[in-house]
């Protein structure tokens, strides 16, 4: 089973969903160019903030709702 996960980045009402940590950590380097150190933080923590980065970060581990 995938474990999905949402970004929630500061002032963005939006999350971004990743499958995974593989999928993620290219995200955060290149997209939102955040540091190695910064981005190995927030995958390991699940948060960021200045000043290890420029705006907070958190993740969010998607819970699967049962339908039973």
């Amino acid at each position: 089973m995938t474990s999905w996960l949402d970004l929630l980045t500061e002032g963005d009402t939006h999350p971004r969903r990743f499958d995974g940590t593989a999928s993620l950590r290219p995200y955060l380097l290149r997209i939102e160019r955040l540091s190695e150190e910064a981005a190995d933080a927030l995958i390991e923590d699940g948060f960021v903030a200045p000043p290890l980065s420029r705006r907070e970060y958190r993740l969010r581990p998607l819970v699967p709702v049962s339908l039973e």
